[in-house]
């Protein structure tokens, strides 16, 4: 089992056990009456972002370099033979995805090319399946799984005309003249971009495959450059050995991947600088100067360049040869992707569960806390009524009535900040909400339509992302409102009557800005103000808005989802601590009354409370093991699950 399978496991173990712990404390809530809307839409979202937990590997490369290859050898040699499409020239002709999604059969879905013609991005068709054409994946059958794989190394021949209107043809373009044949046409590929469904035991965990065409694809297809690569966890950029890095290697790392974390350069195909004719030592000082090189060119620390071969390491694993698979050098590569693509993703799920955890535990423990003082006030407000008289008794009756008072005048001030907050919220909305944005796209689509300069384009675009950037800035401020707001409110009914409440949620819409600003900086990169744009450029501009469009349009979704599910949270405590105070205040006064007509009742209503904090306090311990349980399971480390034969 190689230790990026092992590692991988593990953290989908470590991912497992966290999910039982917290659906053991959200039995422990519900038995102890503490569930609410906000716990539970909080614990069901918590859960959900466990379940969708993905992680995302590219591979990247200009075409030959032994990207599909790779692949096969680090993830698919238990199957004896290659899976994914592997020889010389190109293979893979369009981007691929392999993951997978319980709720579908083994398939292979495929988006035909003619889609390009459209204005609608792979995203947007995603969630159209009449737009795939879907092939089953027969996975018992290894040479029906390599059959169906072929048909991302499928391509067609079109006219010029038809390949332009495509984007995917530039007669301007240095080697334009070398990519049409003789019969006037160009070679495309088949299809746009491919997603197979395939229950390998790593996919199955949430690993997420992509498989790249040759380096133009990433010119011209706005997916790969604006959502794929970007947001890939760990990309693989692969040079060759016997190739060095050209120039189209150097443009396309500095443009669209560079040295940030989890980006890592693999030279392949270093056996053939294997010489029957040189030493050991020789061969060495030659990969080490070809790793230097390649270091050297992309400014990098020349250990972040691993030299591989692919095709040996498949080989030796397939054929069980451990001396083979040590030299192809294959081990170390997988060694260091799990060391810098596992942990980091881990200390990130645990950052933000231990936050989500933190204010979950906290909610329930002052609402139970709040519960267990009331009932504690109860007992030595009755236990001292004992032997007293009538007037006494009638006395505290109208000395809860008096706080009912006072607190029922609180709550016509809360109504009045549950306008503003409605009021405020509706204004959020209208600067976050779809319908602005619909309107800005349209707005620019326009503009570039009727625009037929590049600066006209470019600046109907900017005036895009100014808008964009705006309307965050303002909603920004509105939830800075709301929470000022709140956190008055939170003071104010713990001070006037002591109520256990901690400060509001917090929330924050950075990380949908800081994902609009990385779309931005990326098609600034593709069409800056420095780039000279040819007429064919201006049409692939046109669908690379397209592509901007929709991805900008995905995270303001999800902004506006995680915005609806705040303004729920963050009024639950009060409102929470609010029910409690009222029932407890009702429940005071009925006992008093009752002992008021008959003195004979104090005894058993003592009893009656005596019981209910016996049982909150049992509850307090049930919660506090369930807590420790959660708290245990975020920093715990996951016993190794067995190896599979597919995983290579």
């Amino acid at each position: 089992m190689s230790n990026l399978v092992e590692k991988f496991g593990e953290y989908s173990h470590w991912r497992s056990g966290v999910v039982r712990a917290l659906e053991r404390y959200r039995d422990a809530i519900q038995a102890a009456g503490l569930a609410d809307e906000g716990s539970q839409q909080r614990i069901t979202r918590t859960l959900a972002r466990l379940a969708e937990d993905r992680m995302t590997v590219a591979f990247v490369a200009e075409f030959s370099r032994g990207k599909s290859e790779l692949i096969n050898a680090i993830f698919f040699a238990g199957y004896g033979q290659r899976i994914l499409p592997s020889s010389v020239g190109r293979t893979t002709m369009c981007p691929t995805e392999l993951m997978y999604d319980a709720s579908l059969p083994p398939s292979i879905r495929l988006l035909p090319i003619e889609t390009r013609a459209t204005s609608q991005s792979t995203t947007d068709l995603r969630a159209q399946p009449d737009a795939w054409t879907v092939m089953p994946l027969d996975v018992a059958s290894t040479d029906g799984m390599l059959e169906a794989f072929r048909q991302v190394s499928l391509s067609r021949r079109v006219p010029v005309e038809q390949a332009q209107a495509y984007g995917l043809y530039d007669p301007d373009a240095a080697d334009s003249g070398m990519t049409v044949g003789a019969d006037g046409l160009v070679e495309i590929s088949r299809w746009r971009h491919a997603i197979v469904n395939f229950p390998h035991p790593l996919l199955q965990q949430g690993l997420v495959i992509i498989d790249t065409p040759g380096l133009n694809a990433i010119g011209t297809e706005p997916e790969l450059t604006l959502n794929l690569i970007p947001n890939a966890h760990a990309v693989l950029y692969i040079l060759a050995a016997d190739t060095g890095v050209t120039r189209s290697d150097i443009d396309v790392w500095r443009e669209h991947i560079g040295a940030s974390a989890g980006r890592m350069v693999v030279l392949n195909k270093i056996d053939s600088m294997w010489d029957e004719l040189r030493g050991p030592a020789e061969v060495e000082a030659q990969i080490a100067r070809q790793v230097a090189g390649a270091a050297q060119t992309l400014e990098l620390d020349a250990s972040q360049v691993y030299p591989v071969s692919a095709q040996k390491g498949l080989v030796a694993k397939i054929n069980g040869d451990a001396a083979l698979l040590e030299k192809s050098r294959l081990p170390a590569l997988e060694s260091a992707l799990s060391q810098k693509l596992i942990p980091a993703r881990r200390e990130l799920m645990q950052a933000q569960l231990h936050a989500e955890a933190a204010e979950l535990i906290a909610s329930r423990q002052s609402l139970l806390s709040s519960r267990l003082r009331n009932v504690v006030e109860q007992l030595v407000e009755l236990k001292s009524l004992r032997g007293k008289n009538q007037n006494i008794v009638a006395h505290m009756m109208k000395r809860i009535d008096m706080e009912k008072a006072d607190f029922d005048a609180s709550l016509v001030k809360l109504q009045g900040t549950r306008t503003v907050f409605g009021n405020l919220s509706a204004e959020l909305f209208a600067h976050l909400g779809t319908d602005v944005l619909k309107n800005n796209i349209r707005d620019t689509r326009e503009a570039m339509q009727s625009s037929l300069f590049s600066v006209g384009m470019r600046d109907a675009v900017k005036r895009f992302f100014t808008e964009v950037e705006g309307n965050l800035i303002l909603s920004g401020r509105k939830i800075g409102e709301i929470s000022d707001m709140m956190a008055v409110m939170y003071r104010r009914f713990s001070a006037e009557h002591g109520f256990a409440l901690s400060t509001p949620m917090p929330f924050s819409l950075k990380r949908y800005a800081d994902e609009i600003a990385a779309v931005e900086s990326a098609y600034h990169r593709q069409f800056g103000a420095g780039a000279l744009l040819t007429t064919p450029q201006l049409a692939l501009m046109q669908k690379f808005f397209d592509s901007i469009a929709s991805r900008v349009r995905q995270s303001l979704l999800l902004a506006n989802r995680d915005v609806e599910a705040w303004l729920k949270v963050v009024m639950a405590p009060l409102e929470a601590q609010i029910r409690e105070h009222k029932n407890q205040l009702k429940q005071r006064r009925n006992s008093i009354e009752r002992i008021h007509l008959a003195a004979d009742d104090l005894d058993v209503r003592v009893t009656a409370l005596e019981r209910m904090q016996a049982d909150l306090e049992n509850h307090r311990q049930a919660l506090a093991e369930c807590e420790s349980g959660l708290k245990a399971a975020l920093v715990a480390d996951a016993p190794v699950p067995a190896p599979s034969m597919a995983a290579g």
